[in-house]
């Protein structure tokens, strides 16, 4: 069987990328990206990880602009870009100009200004800012004030659930180089959000105080003008690594915690059908339940025969409909009576309340529901010798919003989507480097009650800040999307790799990574949206060989590999049956050198054996020898290695 493209086997999609325009003046450097700023530079060190002028629609999803009029002047101590972009659907457009200057002497402007003809509905239009927090969580920060008032600050250490800064008109910080930042935002009011609540690896300083109404009409000849200008000084440092990336298992952790997949009722037949699924070996299933959705004994009971199909343990996963206490206790006793009714062997229980998978914003009222901690004692009682969990059944953002009564739980649980605010590969890659602080934070949270993580993937289960999640029909990259294409992709499978050594070696009771089939998948099977070229040959996708290869090493004691969560790689290791196992993954399409310590035998999953994994749901058990030399990681590519005794 012939492999596919490589943007198939990276992305699961042909989608193209244009490459960014690198932007130079002097010390400063910027890459230019559909019409915004990333990866800020002074003399090498990243001091913003973007400026961004954004066009959002009223469901918090972000416009891909159409540019036109791109025009690139570079001279040896300065750059200018100037264009015109327009962002529209079928139902309205939102028309702006946008002008970037760059100098040699560390001045950085975007300035924004646009309009609408015919008035334009929207959650947010104009800048958003975004500070990266490797070396800056924690540090200090001068902020002024739209009065001119200057006051001492930090950045978040804890992830704040809240805005940690509010009344922005410039910021003032000092990178791990000694640079100096001084950023000033001129055209409204901005503020700040701890983007890591969504797993993104930044503070987020945005135009427009969420405590005004959402969303909001810009009216025909009311426009927005805005600019940004950035002051950097300093020398700056960075420091560059061009060595191999040294596997050294460490000192022992804890034990593997287990791995499950995630089911929904409109999954059920294709998984009934991929017999792939009984060699995945997941340790649980969580079954979602809503019955706002008609779920009832039927879907229950369907959903159990997988489970026990592929040899999972079935927890349930419930949405209360009634928001009265009286009414959700009713609701959650009928619920476990139907549970009897069928004998489900549910060994644990998750409850949310539907209200609680909507976002409120800060400062807004919750909406009713009922008493959390009643509804948790009500599910106790209606599933006796259950363990009873709960949190939210959306992001991390809403947990830490709206924390529950750990002490009437045995379970504190929350999901996570690397693409609630921007679809692009290397937004999506980068929140590996906000999960350490996840961790700390939920930590924090849940005290010595136990946490769980998941069903989480690269596409969002739901729309919290919106009516729903975006449908996929062109195969794109895209925020928000349910049908994201690089869950068939290598991309999903290092992002899955790296999710699980994060969460696991973080702590969490439990990790649960996608689905068996449907959008969320490890298994190819008849869908109603697009799959290319699995369409045509079928099979596993490679993230099914990472989640079996680290489903079977349960109970197993982990060990530390010692990288930043910035590495090129990302890796797990633990003492497996046959000794030290590693599984490492390039985190990125360039090739990236590891050196393996020691002798052994490995597996690699590329581009160029793609289609030999697809169709062998063992492919990863096949092992060659490793002499324990340098090797190299193809783009995305994954390695199993089994070290030598």
């Amino acid at each position: 069987m012939q492999n596919p493209s490589r943007a198939i086997a990276f992305y699961g999609t042909e989608e193209p990328v244009p490459p960014p325009r690198m932007l130079r003046a002097g010390k400063l450097s910027a890459e230019l990206e559909a019409g915004n700023l990333r990866y800020i530079r002074w003399n090498g060190e990243e001091v913003l990880r973007a400026v961004s002028f954004i066009v959002r629609d009223k469901d918090w999803g972000t416009y891909n602009p159409v540019i036109s009029d791109l025009e690139i002047t570079e001279a040896r101590d300065s750059f200018r870009v100037t264009l015109h972009a327009v962002a529209a659907d079928a139902e309205q457009s939102f028309a702006y100009d946008a002008v970037i200057e760059g100098h040699a002497d560390g001045r950085l402007t975007f300035a924004g200004k646009g309009a609408t003809q015919a008035g334009f509905l929207t959650n947010r239009t104009g800048f958003v800012i975004l500070h990266p927090i490797e070396g800056v969580a924690g540090a200090a920060v001068t902020i002024e004030h739209t009065d001119g008032r200057l006051i001492d600050g930090h950045f978040p250490e804890i992830i704040d659930p809240l805005q940690p800064m509010m009344d922005l008109r410039a910021l003032t910080h000092r990178t791990p180089g000694r640079v100096e930042v001084h950023t000033l935002m001129e055209g409204d009011t901005y503020e700040m959000e701890d983007q890591r609540n969504w797993t993104d690896a930044s503070y987020k300083t945005y135009v427009r105080p969420l405590a005004k109404p959402w969303p909001y009409r810009i009216a025909p000849g009311h426009g927005v003008d805005q600019r940004v200008t950035i002051t950097l000084s300093g020398e700056g440092s960075v420091k560059v690594d061009d060595g191999p990336v040294d596997l050294n298992p460490g000192a022992a952790t804890g034990p593997v915690p287990p791995l499950g997949i995630g089911l929904r009722p409109e999954d059920v037949a294709t998984s009934a059908d991929a017999t792939a699924l009984r060699a995945l070996g997941p340790a649980h299933a969580v079954l979602h339940h809503d019955p706002r959705a008609d779920h009832g004994k039927e879907t229950l009971a369907a959903m159990l025969d997988v489970a026990g199909d592929i040899g999972a343990e079935p927890w349930l996963e419930a949405v209360v409909a009634r928001t009265d206490d009286l009414g959700a206790r009713a609701e959650v006793q009928a619920l476990g009576a139907l549970a009897a009714d069928i004998d489900a062997p549910f060994t644990t229980v998750l409850v949310s309340p539907a209200p609680d998978l909507k976002c409120t914003l800060p400062g807004s009222v919750w909406p009713e529901a009922p008493d959390a901690s009643a509804l948790y004692d009500a599910a106790r009682a209606a599933f006796p010798g259950t363990r009873i969990g709960g949190g939210m059944f959306s992001y991390f953002t809403e947990l830490n919003r709206k924390r529950p009564p750990v002490d009437h739980l045995d379970l504190v649980s929350f999901t996570t989507s690397p693409m609630v605010h921007a679809g692009d590969d290397r937004s999506v890659m980068e929140t590996r480097e906000a999960h350490p602080a996840i961790v700390k934070s939920v930590s924090a949270i849940a005290g010595h009650t136990p946490w769980a993580v998941g069903p989480s993937a690269i596409g969002v289960r739901d729309n919290p800040y919106g009516a729903a999640a975006k449908s996929n029909p062109d195969n794109i990259r895209q925020a928000m999307n349910w049908n994201d294409p690089r869950q068939r992709g290598l991309l999903g499978a290092v992002w899955a790799l790296g999710y699980f050594a994060h969460f696991a070696s973080g702590g969490a009771a439990a990790v649960t990574l996608g689905a068996g089939t449907g959008p969320f998948g490890v298994v190819s099977a008849p869908a109603d949206f697009p799959r290319p070229w699995f369409e045509d040959h079928g099979g596993v996708y490679p993230v099914f060989h990472v989640l079996r290869g680290l489903s079977r090493l349960r109970g197993a004691t982990m060990r530390a590999l010692d990288f930043a969560a910035s590495a090129p790689v990302v890796g797990f290791a633990a003492d497996g049956e046959m000794g030290v196992e590693i599984w490492v993954g390039n985190a990125g399409p360039d090739p990236v050198r590891i050196a393996v310590p020691g002798a052994g035998r490995h597996a690699l999953l590329d581009a160029e054996h793609f289609a030999a994994a697809a169709e062998a749901p063992d492919y990863m058990d096949h092992l060659s020898p490793v002499d324990g030399s340098r090797a190299t990681l193809d783009g995305f590519a994954i390695s199993r290695i089994l070290l030598e005794a």
